[in-house]
């Protein structure tokens, strides 16, 4: 039986908490629109403790800089994204209650966003181990020696040793040694059996800034939330079209399944009927748009470089659309950083955050089974940055 404990680790938010209340009831739910509350990432943190070891924590940060930026040839290809105007957030309250205001979905405002270069895929475990191995850098995970794990994906020896789980979302747990090299803990192996092409994931967003620096040596980053959207539209005048999914309106067009999100009710039973339980390899499943991007919605959560605000300027009717917008500095915002894309965990009735306009946020340090990333690099359109 999987382990469930009561324990509060990170502060959770009230509606958040009645979700983890209510997950059987919310996972009857069938409507579209149903809304939900989420998988209780964004509640995650690390909410204050020390690194496990704190004589890495200098070696590591200065390892990840200074290294060789020799990158591997298993990079993600970069693909160009025109640049575009289109409507970045939404006015209908209605379509997730539970997010629009706590996520700061609204209001909806036009903004125009330059041409850049955004990775085909997600990183998978194969490329951020070409970067550990490069360049000696430890993750944050890694050097507080745990991560939070869902709970259906323990290996036997997690289980056995767990002892805390978070209290307004019971399905994750703190496990001691988990990591990107070991996201399941103790007894997996995130490069055996084929996982080895699937997202990394355990890595904090100085982990993603990190890798992508490495990775893209000439101007290699972490998207900001407005070009992860625009590359998610289509890029150019494609954008311009208010789809609620990068492929158009509908989750599964067709009955086919297009973003590998969770099947049947959260969190007690997934189907997998579109293939995977839980991740799934990086290039699998056909692109999501017309620029060739895979897995933009679902899979993993994606770190992007903004700043984490709910609070967002709409400009006058009639004023120009704000230009390559971003988050708030650091002093005006919570401190914690945004991500995009939602992830298999996300069902439509309990976490209707796998769509576009979806939003959330972690603090810097955290790592999840479900939190990953994806590259982005400045530059012209034709050649492509190193």
């Amino acid at each position: 039986m999987l382990f469930v404990a009561a324990l509060l680790l990170a502060a959770a938010d009230t509606d958040t908490q009645q979700c983890a209340d209510s997950a059987s009831d919310a996972a009857d739910a069938s409507s579209d629109e149903a809304g939900g509350c989420g998988c209780g990432g964004s509640t995650l943190s690390r909410d204050g403790a020390a690194p496990a070891t704190t004589t890495t924590t200098t070696t590591a940060t200065t390892t990840a800089t200074t290294a060789d930026t020799t990158a591997p040839s298993a990079t993600a290809r970069l693909i160009w994204v025109p640049g575009g105007e289109f409507v970045m957030g939404h006015d209908n309250r209605s379509l997730s209650p539970s997010t629009f205001d706590a996520d700061g979905e609204g209001p909806s405002r036009r903004v125009a966003v330059d041409g850049f270069w955004m990775a085909e895929t997600e990183v998978s475990n194969a490329q951020f181990a070409a970067f550990a191995a490069a360049t000696g850098h430890v993750t944050d995970s890694e050097r507080f020696n745990w991560s939070f794990v869902f709970e259906r994906q323990l290996t036997p020896a997690a289980n056995a040793a767990a002892t805390e789980s978070v209290h307004a979302a019971p399905w994750w747990i703190r496990v001691d040694g988990a990591s990107w090299r070991a996201p399941d803990g103790p007894g997996s192996d995130a490069l055996a059996d084929g996982r080895d092409a699937h997202p990394v994931a355990h890595v904090s967003w100085t982990d993603a800034a990190a890798y992508c620096g490495w990775a893209h040596p000439a101007g290699g980053r972490l998207p900001t939330e407005a070009e992860w959207e625009l590359a998610a539209r289509g890029g150019g005048e494609a954008a311009q079209k208010r789809w609620r999914y990068p492929w158009g309106g509908a989750l599964t067009p067709g009955g086919a399944h297009r973003a590998n999100v969770w099947q049947g009710k959260f969190p007690l039973n997934n189907t997998a009927k579109d293939g995977w339980a839980y991740t799934a390899p990086v290039r699998s499943m056909e692109p999501q748009n017309a620029l060739g991007f895979h897995h933009l919605i679902g899979n993993v959560w994606e770190w992007v470089s903004d700043y984490w605000t709910t609070s967002h300027t709409k400009p006058p009717r009639g004023a120009p659309p704000l230009q390559n917008p971003r988050g708030p500095p650091r002093e005006a915002s919570t401190g914690e950083r945004a991500k995009k894309g939602g992830s298999y965990m996300c069902h439509k009735s309990y976490c209707f955050r796998y769509r576009i306009a979806a939003r959330s946020q972690n603090s810097e340090d955290t790592g999840t089974s479900n939190l990953g990333i994806r590259c982005a690099a400045s530059g012209e359109s034709g050649a492509a940055p190193s």
